[in-house]
């Protein structure tokens, strides 16, 4: 049987309008994912505060997170301990309160800067912590005097590194009076 040189050049052209019209879906499906992406990206994002009701630190540094972009949802415990045991934080590196943001663990004043940074990053990690209550730090602000602290990275065995470092800072000398 022989073909028409119509019907040859429809089925020697077929591949290429099947290919095309894959690469085209292809595109669009990629497209729509870059931009719903884009879309999550540019929303705040939710973190879930664990402190108890009196701690005015623990407020204080809610608000940092807030003034920074985060959208904050605070559960007032009795005892901050159990949150940060059921999040898998190792005591070692309590503070007076425990969040979870974007499946990792945050412990203590960790400043905004550097949760979004390890939102940003997603390194395989359980979170971040700033163990104790050092002066400076996010909600713990005392004028400009600040201490020396490190935000730590804590894998999830456990471990930790330093994620980032803020130097001390005293307060300046008040001027004699006269």
């Amino acid at each position: 049987m022989k073909h028409t040189p119509e019907e040859q050049t429809a089925w020697a052209t077929a591949p290429s309008r099947r290919s095309f019209v894959l690469a085209l879906t292809g595109a669009l499906a990629a497209g729509a994912a870059t931009r719903s992406a884009l879309a999550t990206s540019s929303q705040p994002h939710l973190i879930e505060v664990f402190k108890t009701a009196t701690c005015g630190c623990c407020g204080a540094w809610v608000d940092h997170l807030k003034a920074n972009g985060f959208q904050v949802k605070v559960n007032d415990v009795a005892d901050t301990a159990i949150s940060r045991k059921q999040l898998g934080m190792p005591e070692k590196f309590g503070s007076c309160h425990t969040a979870r943001v974007g499946g990792y663990v945050v412990e203590g004043h960790v400043p905004a800067q550097d949760i979004k940074r390890l939102l940003a990053t997603r390194p395989v990690a359980l979170g971040l912590a700033v163990p104790g209550m050092p002066v400076g730090s996010p909600g713990m602000e005392d004028g400009s005097r600040r201490d020396a602290f490190q935000v730590l990275l804590i894998d999830r065995r456990g471990q930790d590194s330093v994620f980032a470092s803020y130097p001390a800072a005293r307060a300046a000398a008040k001027p004699a009076r006269t």
